[in-house]
């Protein structure tokens, strides 16, 4: 079953990726080249074995896959001078929200995107808010809180609580730098607001700072880290104890890698992982083809076979299977799947109309 299923999956992915070779650069002596921007990690190397190897092998298109640590600032400062570099880029939704009210973007025509293989449109198979005039969804993911198993044994966290408790779960926190965005919801949910009022919550005065001052309670306490790949490596190293962190990243370290962390579901930050294209991208076509290809039902259920991820469309979710490598089944690691205690969606509207004077604030309580 696990031949045959990637078997389906790899021709699926060749056979959409032949398209763009049989109507571009036939014959073409010399290769293209297409700029793509991501997260690095396991989780780049999920796109690269789902999306960038097959694509490669059926175009005469060689990808470049770039790091970056998320945000709008260097795209804008692209587009603003001119000087585009960059093809495809792989954004938090509510950032990819944001670029779109900037202009940043180009547009994407829905309809145009590879239907499932039922027959079900595009627009029809993707979860909701999923794909639109400026991105088209991969993945589902969650921040979550990531703890190890071996420092507190019988005593464990249970709850999104627990992560501020310094009393009753002493040691070091972990928490993103960048920006407050899944820390600020959190705080609220371990402060007793419900998951469905928080947004509401937040945006009164009275709501963000009853948000940080629950983070006042831990701020001397944590460990900040910037890209996805540092909280596991934090966990590991015992300079933590805790961290937030992206769901797949501690299943990769748990699952490859033998640590003794686990996942604390509860409080969990559910977000879109979208694909867009840069304004004036220079390998425009190649990039259309690239998004349209990467986005289709088979590559994104074979990207859940190597990090745990659950795939935007709903034609996806039956094709995954094992794992690429290890055989066991993915299915029950995805957050989706794990939906014990609270969850939260993150709200990209309020984020994208909130973000800019948010992290003033988040930048001055840094500071202080």
């Amino acid at each position: 079953m696990k031949l045959r299923m990637i078997s389906f999956l790899a021709g699926t992915a060749l056979a959409g990726a032949a398209t763009f070779a049989a109507l571009t650069n036939a014959g073409a002596a010399d290769r293209g080249t297409l700029n793509v921007v991501s997260w690095g990690g396991a989780y780049t190397k999920s796109q690269i074995e789902a999306y960038h190897r097959p694509f490669e092998a059926a175009n005469p298109i060689t990808i470049n896959s770039i790091d970056y640590n998320g945000g709008i600032a260097e795209v804008k400062a692209q587009v603003d001078s001119g000087n585009v570099v960059w093809d495809v880029v792989d954004f938090e939704a509510a950032d990819a929200l944001r670029a779109c009210d900037e202009g940043l973007l180009e547009p994407i025509d829905v309809s145009a995107l590879p239907a499932a293989p039922d027959g079900t449109s595009a627009a029809d198979d993707f979860v909701t808010d999923a794909a639109n005039e400026c991105w088209v969804a991969t993945i589902i993911f969650s921040t979550i809180v990531a703890y190890d198993a071996d420092r507190y044994g019988g005593n464990a966290p249970t709850k999104i609580e627990d992560f501020f408790d310094l009393q009753n779960f002493p040691g070091k926190r972990g928490l993103r730098r960048q920006n407050p965005k899944a820390t600020l919801e959190m705080a609220l949910m371990a402060d007793g607001v419900a998951p469905g009022d928080v947004y509401a919550m937040l945006a009164t005065e009275e709501g963000l700072a009853r948000a940080f001052a629950k983070l006042d309670t831990i701020k001397d306490s944590v460990v900040w880290w910037e890209p996805g790949s540092q909280p596991a490596q934090l966990l590991a190293d015992g300079e933590v104890v805790m961290t937030t962190a992206y769901n797949g990243r501690i299943f990769n370290a748990m699952a490859m890698d033998g640590k003794p962390f686990n996942i604390l579901w509860d409080g969990q930050i559910q977000e879109l992982d979208v694909y867009s294209i840069v304004k004036g991208a220079p390998n425009m076509e190649a990039a259309k083809a690239f998004l349209a290809f990467a986005t289709s039902t088979g590559p994104l259920a074979a990207q859940a076979s190597w990090i745990a991820y659950a795939p935007a469309r709903r034609s996806s979710l039956p094709l995954v299977g094992n794992h690429a490598e290890r055989g066991f089944p993915m299915m029950e690691h995805m957050p989706t799947a794990n939906m014990q205690g609270r969850a939260l969606m993150i709200d990209n509207r309020w984020w994208a109309d909130h973000q800019d004077d948010i992290n003033e604030r988040w930048s001055a309580w840094l500071a202080n």
